[in-house]
């Protein structure tokens, strides 16, 4: 069962970005399937490690289309990035410290985070696109 389920008004309307969101929501739920289906330390560690990869090659692509588009948000945003790379290299950096699985409160924590800056922060730049006819 996921832990984040995708939902049409999560779309921003930016083809691009919205297969990316995708890809993270899969990556996150192919994270907690992991963690609860009890696999290997192993596995767990790499299905993380391809969350920590993709995240930050798509910060990197929304954060340059900002640039390139006059988004005037782009510095907020990129702290909201920062923020969230932090956390994700924290529960890393715990993970393989502990040797064993983290609470499902973390997997939690970085779903809840996923989806308020989808639905806040992503749409904002959505609509600013949509009224610039940048789509």
């Amino acid at each position: 069962m996921p832990v984040f389920e995708w939902d049409k008004n999560y779309e921003l309307g930016i083809d691009e970005f919205d297969e990316h969101h995708k890809q993270l929501v899969g990556l996150l739920n192919e994270t907690y399937d992991t963690f609860t289906g009890g696999e290997r330390h192993e596995t767990f560690g790499e299905i993380l490690d391809r969350l920590i990869d993709y995240a930050t090659y798509h910060f990197a692509a929304e954060e340059r289309w900002m640039g390139l588009n006059g988004y005037g948000g782009l510095q907020k945003h990129r702290m909201e990035h920062d923020e969230f790379s932090r956390r994700v290299v924290e529960i890393q950096d715990a993970f393989l410290k502990a040797k064993k699985h983290l609470p499902i409160e973390t997997l939690v924590l970085l779903k809840e985070w996923l989806l308020d800056h989808i639905l806040k922060e992503d749409a904002d730049y959505g609509r600013f696109a949509a009224q610039s006819r940048n789509v």
